[in-house]
Parts: C-alpha cells; sequence; structure tokens
C-alpha cells in the first residue's frame, strides 16, 4: 500500500487549501483513509477519516465544520478541503490508511500505512 499526500502550501489566514492523498494497492474497498497533522513541538493528532465503502466521514473536534474530506474512487484519491484556516492549523499534514477497521477512527494507533507529509503554512 502507497500513499502520496500533496497540495500543502502557503495561504493566508481566512484562506483555503484541498490536500489530496492518492491510494494504491488495496485489493478491497474495506478500508479507511485518515488524515492527520503535526505542528512543530506539538504531538500528531487525527483530523479526520473516510471510510471507502460507504463515505461515512469523522472529523476531529477542533475542525469545527472547516474542512471536508471526500473520496474520488475512480482517481483512488482523498482529499481534505480545508477552509477558514486560521494559524493554528499550520502543521505538517499526513494521510495514513488502514484495512478492515470495524469503526473508523482518527487515532493514529490504529493505522498501518503512512504516506509522506506535506507542509501547510497559514499566515496571520
Amino acid at each position: 500500500v502507497q500513499l502520496q499526500a500533496s497540495g500543502g502550501g502557503l495561504v493566508q489566514a481566512g484562506g483555503s487549501l484541498r490536500l489530496s492523498c492518492a491510494v494504491s494497492g488495496f485489493t478491497s474497498d474495506d478500508y479507511v483513509i485518515g488524515w492527520f497533522r503535526q505542528a512543530p513541538g506539538k504531538e500528531r493528532e487525527g483530523v479526520s477519516c473516510i471510510r471507502n465503502s460507504d463515505g461515512s466521514a469523522y472529523y476531529g473536534r477542533f475542525v469545527k465544520g472547516r474542512f471536508t474530506i471526500s473520496r474520488d474512487n475512480a482517481k483512488n484519491t482523498v482529499y481534505l478541503q480545508m477552509n477558514s484556516l486560521t494559524p493554528e492549523d499550520t502543521a505538517v499534514y499526513f494521510c495514513a490508511a488502514v484495512s478492515g477497521l470495524r469503526v473508523a477512527v482518527i487515532l493514529e494507533e490504529f493505522y498501518d500505512y503512512w504516506g509522506q507529509g506535506t507542509l501547510v503554512t497559514v499566515s496571520s
């Protein structure tokens, strides 16, 4: 399984970014893709996850309706649309995957596969 995250960059506060995670290597559609982030000096935290089979999605409490996770199965890509960004959203964002998870959760210990991170910087 391989994951390729992209879409990070520099944006002003209040702006938007869309991150992409290209997924390959799964032999069934029973997997969950999660987005995590790690800010400088802080622990990695879960942002959102989506179950590929039915599209059910979950979000971290801090998201507060600003982010939307989605998938395009034809492109094997999961997106994280981030709106109303604040400097507190500055972090390296990672996508991760796990197969056969009965309950979709955004806890990193449940995920087996990780992509490289993409840096999001929000200026004030």
